[in-house]
């Protein structure tokens, strides 16, 4: 058996020498032919001198590894004789087969979560040749370094791993060519492609637009404030997102086109109860697990001038003692306005008003910025004792409003009036006397001091003390009252002439005082008095008195005396009824002041008196007043002279006669 090895790389026609066979026999019986067994790939070619196997279609190895043919040697004899033998070709392999995958597209599947060293997918080529060159090596085809960074393939076992972190959102495929080489060189290329799929792992993400801010406080309910986006960069259900507020506040998102929401107002914005608002928007996919995120939005709230100011308190009380200084502060108004900046900026001022005829403005100024009330003026208690202004608060806002509280004055009382006596009268007006009956016991009522004192309270509680008297233990005078009293029955060696300075004083701090001279005439009868003009007087205001005597002058010195004795005759018989009555005093409606008033247990006086005033018929003004005390005090009927004018019928038609002449002259 001949046995050849023949590369399949051999080419066509190449030839191989075979060894000849070899015959005993000479001649026409040695060999004389050969013949080749039928085959598909050699031929036989004798020449004279060799016998060549030429090779006539191109081996394959990965066909035939092996070829078997049979080659026979014929002789020339008779009968003809042969010899064979077996030609054993072994086809020696070639590198002449690239490696083969086998698939010429693998795809796998990745979850974008997948951890590292993940198999993703497992490549496999053949390569038909053997030994050397049937070793089949992997590797990337020309691919990006990024790819290389994330995937990598076992150069034996072809099997692709992850070795970074991939991302569906950034590229949600890959797709790697495979390289397949044998030991020689020889090599394919197979497609990968690795499609990553979606996990739920991007939250949602809040995008603002476009905001308004800050809005007005007056933004009508249902404007449209703001624009929000809201992306998922996951896909399908993973990126399907529901949006919502979760705060309690008057906001609300209505869907506009898709993946934009418009923030919208609900109801009546107020700056003063809220002037910020920090709206929560949050977005939650419908992954599973779903994911959610949230954004803050800010929007501020602009004022509008929709509060008026309003006073701390809904009426101030100022208090003032009277004669204070022009320009000492008497109190202070606050009015809050809840507006902002000048809307909330507050002014005062003095609403235009008469006190006691006057502008309000000339008693009290106020501060417009501060809101301290001043007073323009001195105040005077007797004169003005409380009144009531009005103080406006005004914003600075467009337009402005504005708000009013009453402010009520009150001027207390400063004892500044010193005590003013009615009766007897001052020094320097009409002589005024009382005439005391000689038959007076003690205790009985005399005359009686008034006076009253313009200020109030404590400082118009008088008091009254005789400082000087002719006397001093005649008579008495009542602390409260001022009613002077005898303190013991008159006696024979009294003086018939008794001054008394009487002082009335207040019960302010410090007190004051005033004082009057009382005149007092001890007797029954005028007559008995020697010389009255020693009593000293002012007759400056009896202008009457004085146009008579003028008038009586001038008629005749004779007339003159005889009216003077007439005169003295009936004042001496019209004293004498006056002994029925104790003194008192009538007082002229002119000595009392127009807010005067006596009252029982209130005021100056402590009690009520009538008085009667015994006048000549038609005449206005007397050296001499008559008056009648009915009082408890009075002295008892069986202690007086019962007499009558009855009894003096001549004293009634002289006091006629001097009547006519009274009127005649002072006409």
């Amino acid at each position: 058996m001949l046995i050849l090895q023949i590369r399949e790389s051999a080419d066509r026609g190449a030839r191989f020498v075979l060894e000849e066979a070899h015959d005993a026999d000479v001649g026409q019986n040695a060999v004389q032919q050969y013949s080749l067994e039928r085959n598909d790939h050699f031929i036989l070619a004798v020449d004279r001198n060799k016998i060549e196997l030429v090779l006539d279609k191109e081996l394959d190895r990965e066909k035939y590894k092996e070829i078997n043919v049979l080659l026979t040697a014929l002789d020339g004899g008779s009968p003809q004789r042969s010899g064979t033998v077996a030609i054993h070709v072994s086809v020696l392999d070639a590198n002449d087969n690239a490696p083969v995958f086998s698939q010429e597209v693998y795809k796998a599947s990745l979850p974008e979560d997948s951890p590292l060293d993940t198999l993703v997918v497992t490549v496999s080529a053949a390569d038909a040749d053997e030994g050397l060159n049937r070793d089949v090596t992997y590797d990337f085809g020309h691919v990006s370094d990024e790819v290389r960074k994330i995937f990598s393939i076992d150069r034996k076992r072809g099997e692709i791993v992850l070795i970074g972190s991939v991302d569906y959102e950034s590229t949600s495929s890959y797709e790697i060519r495979v390289k397949a080489k044998d030991g020689l060189g020889l090599s394919s290329y197979a497609k990968v492609i690795i499609s990553v799929t979606d996990v739920n792992d991007n939250a949602p993400v809040i995008n603002v637009k476009s905001l308004t801010t800050p809005i007005p406080e007056d933004t009508s309910p249902g404007t449209e404030v703001g624009i929000i986006n809201v992306q998922d960069r996951d896909s399908e259900k993973n990126r399907q997102v529901r949006c919502s507020i979760q705060q309690n506040v008057p906001f609300k998102l209505v869907p506009s086109i898709k993946n934009y929401y418009s923030l919208v107002t609900t109801g009546q914005l107020d700056r003063e109860l809220v002037s910020d608002y920090n709206i929560s928007i949050s977005a939650t996919d419908e992954g599973s697990p779903p994911l959610s995120s949230s954004k803050t939005v800010q929007l501020s709230v602009a004022d509008i001038n929709d509060n008026p100011p309003v006073f701390e308190e809904q009426s101030y009380s100022a208090y003032v003692s009277e004669n204070n200084k022009p320009g000492s502060t008497l109190c202070s108004v606050s009015a809050r306005d809840p507006d902002w900046r000048q809307n909330g900026t507050v002014i005062y001022s003095l609403l235009p008003a008469e006190v006691n005829g006057a502008s309000v403005s000339s008693y009290l100024s106020v501060n417009g910025d501060t809101g301290v009330i001043h007073a323009v003026r001195s105040f005077d208690y007797e004169q003005l004792r409380s009144f009531k202004v009005h103080v406006m608060a005004r914003d600075n806002g467009s337009p402005p409003l504005s708000s009013n509280v009453t402010v009520s004055v009150f001027v207390s009382d400063v004892n500044d009036n010193s005590p003013q006596i009615l009766y007897p009268a001052p020094e320097g007006s009409s002589f005024m006397t009382e005439l005391v009956p000689k038959a007076a016991h003690g205790g009985s009522l005399v005359s009686k001091v008034i006076a009253v004192d313009a200020d109030s309270g404590q400082n118009a509680w008088l008091s009254y003390q005789i400082v000087r008297s002719t006397d001093p233990g005649l008579f008495t005078i009542g602390v409260h009252s001022g009613e002077i009293r005898t303190q013991r029955d008159i006696s024979e060696s009294d003086s018939m002439k008794q001054n008394l300075i009487v002082a009335v004083k207040d019960n302010g701090q410090p007190s004051l005082s005033a004082t009057c001279a009382m005149y007092l005439l001890i007797s029954d009868n005028l007559a008995e008095v020697p010389e009255l003009k020693d009593i000293s007087y002012d007759d400056k205001n009896s202008k009457l008195t004085s146009y008579l005597i003028i008038a009586l002058v001038c008629v005749s010195t004779f007339f003159l005396t005889f009216i003077i004795i007439v005169l003295g005759v009936r004042f001496c018989r019209r004293r004498k009824p006056r002994l029925l009555f104790d003194g008192a005093v009538a007082i002229p409606g002119a000595y009392l002041p127009p807010n005067y008033a006596d009252v029982d247990g209130t005021g100056t006086l402590r009690s009520s008196y009538n008085y009667d005033a015994y006048l000549t018929t038609g005449s206005r003004t007397s050296d001499f007043k008559f008056v009648s005390s009915y009082n408890d005090n009075t002295l008892p009927a069986d202690h007086t002279l019962k007499k009558s004018p009855s009894d003096f019928p001549w004293a009634l038609r002289l006091m006629q006669w001097s009547d006519r002449v009274f009127i005649s002259c002072a006409d």
